[in-house]
């Protein structure tokens, strides 16, 4: 399986505008990725990951405008994206209503975040949409933790981009939908963190 250098992100982002699946790393953990603007490209990440037809993946956006254009943000939403994003955190938002159905197989929520690397962003952006982001292994297992372990968890990717990863553990996910934030899952930002930001 090829791997790509971090230069050669028009290889890769060509790659994804041609409905295929990449690895790439982010900041938490390495990820699997496609466009988020094609049925065939979510329907092979599925396959890569052998993922239930019910699971939906989180959405990474290159920055806070590209989360406007797919999300409702509202009041508390805006405030962890000034404080939090770029960083290990992913939000559970109401989607717009323009969303096609594939995309979180018609739930009224879509679950954000945004791109913490240049590279990673620039990526987002040549591809000229949003990606469907997830952990690079099958569906149930442990995370890989290097592009050997990904090669052999997910031997149908398309390319793999090299890389390191920094926190090594996955995003905090909090749920932005009620009127009180709720976290989902634990991760490298605390729910007091969240809370002193919401209160500025």
């Amino acid at each position: 399986m090829k791997r790509y250098k971090q230069t050669e992100i028009n290889e890769l982002a060509e790659i994804l505008k041609n409905d295929g699946v990449i690895s790439v790393p982010t900041d938490t953990v390495y990820g699997v990725c496609a466009r988020m603007n094609s049925k065939k490209a979510h329907d092979n990440l599925m396959q890569v990951k052998k993922r239930p037809i019910e699971k939906t993946f989180p959405i990474m956006c290159a920055d806070k405008e590209q989360i406007k254009s797919i999300a409702i943000v509202d009041e508390k939403a805006e405030k962890i994206i000034q404080e939090f994003m770029p960083g290990p955190i992913t939000l559970i938002l109401n989607k717009k209503d323009d969303i096609p159905t594939y995309v979180n197989n018609g739930r009224k929520t879509i679950a954000v975040r945004m791109a913490s690397s240049k590279v990673l962003k620039e990526l987002i952006q040549k591809t000229g949409c949003p990606l469907f982001m997830s952990s690079a292994n099958q569906s149930g297992e442990p995370t890989c933790a290097n592009l050997d372990e990904i090669e052999k968890s997910c031997p149908t990717l398309n390319g793999m981009m090299e890389g390191n990863v920094s926190f090594n553990i996955s995003s905090t996910i909090v749920d932005c939908t009620l009127d009180n934030i709720r976290i989902l899952r634990n991760g490298p930002i605390s729910i007091e963190q969240i809370e002193t930001a919401l209160k500025k």
